[in-house]
């Protein structure tokens, strides 16, 4: 695949190594909400997405609104994963919908999540996600998927025109076909991926290259950890992906892998990994600068017309 054209728009050269280190699932609970008020103040992220619909929101959505410089995106949501600490849609209580699962609560695995879900009714339920962030005093600067739902095929281009039109940019990497088919997609499906980045990419959308991230399942040892996957970063734009929480007993009942999120919280605080990065030659920027690359939503209306 030809280099990634925003590595040029950005003023990088063609070999540079660029990260969005990115903090996950804001607002799923108290601690995630300090964790990242903490690492932004730290410095060594570089942006963070929001869950709309989770009982923790409107104190991530205050902490956007008082810090204006604040890098963070909607973080859209179609599961519940956790065994007793549940949230589901805002747009909707229709059962209908298939997004709501025998407890009252969203699904709480990907895989149910896509079988059930009815198109129209994701697509209003993404758009009420982004409507609420605004609302609550929030200017987004991207918007990517939770546990990968809006992957799926009879998802995808419904996610990818709301991004658009919101002029938000998405999570959506560049790859060939036997990349997406890999991810699940059958034969039609991933040839179908392919033409619908290829025209993103065609209209200045700017595309992510790469996805790499911090374990949930091997707590010690984070920074070295840290420091490895920055080492094989390769060429292009990869969004690192962490899920840092600050320790506390909610956290604890809640997540079974909270010590794994507590270690990202750490390691992303060492003062150490922090002057590794620094030092490594990748370059790290935030959703922001993507989001300046967008092209106005008028300039793109007529696209997604001939990609249907």
């Amino acid at each position: 695949m030809q280099l990634n054209p925003v590595l040029k728009r950005l003023g990088f050269s063609n070999t540079d190594r660029v990260a969005i280190i990115h903090t996950d699932d804001i607002g799923m609970c108290q601690a995630s909400v300090q964790a990242f008020a903490d690492l932004n103040d730290f410095g060594l992220i570089s942006s963070g997405a929001v869950m709309t619909p989770c009982p923790w929101f409107l104190a991530a959505a205050e902490y956007a609104v008082k810090n204006p410089q604040a890098d963070l995106g909607v973080h859209l949501t179609l599961t519940s994963e956790w065994e007793k600490y549940r949230w589901g849609p805002l747009s909707t209580r229709d059962v209908a919908s298939g997004l709501i699962d025998p407890q009252g609560y969203f699904y709480q695995w990907t895989a149910p999540a896509k079988e059930h879900g009815e198109p129209g009714a994701v697509q209003a339920e993404i758009e009420t996600q982004v409507a609420r962030a605004r609302a609550a005093g929030m200017q987004p600067t991207h918007a990517d998927t939770h546990m990968g739902v809006l992957g799926s095929a009879k998802f995808m281009l419904g996610y990818l025109k709301m991004a658009v039109m919101e002029r938000l940019p998405m999570m959506l990497f560049r790859m060939e076909e036997a990349a997406w088919r890999a991810q699940g997609l059958d034969a039609q499906s991933a040839a179908y991926a392919c033409r619908i980045q290829a025209a993103l990419e065609d209209s200045g959308v700017p595309l992510l290259d790469a996805i790499h991230g911090m374990p949930l399942s091997q707590p010690e040892g984070q920074v070295e950890i840290a420091k490895r996957l920055f080492d094989d970063l390769p060429v292009g734009v990869t969004h690192f992906i962490l899920h840092p929480s600050v320790d506390t007993p909610e956290l604890r009942a809640i997540a079974p892998d909270w010590q794994s999120r507590v270690a990202n919280y750490r390691a992303f605080l060492s003062p150490e990994l922090r002057d590794y990065v620094r030092s490594s030659g990748v370059q790290v920027i935030g959703y922001r600068a993507l989001q300046n690359l967008m092209p106005a939503p008028e300039q793109v209306a007529g696209l997604f017309a001939s990609l249907t």
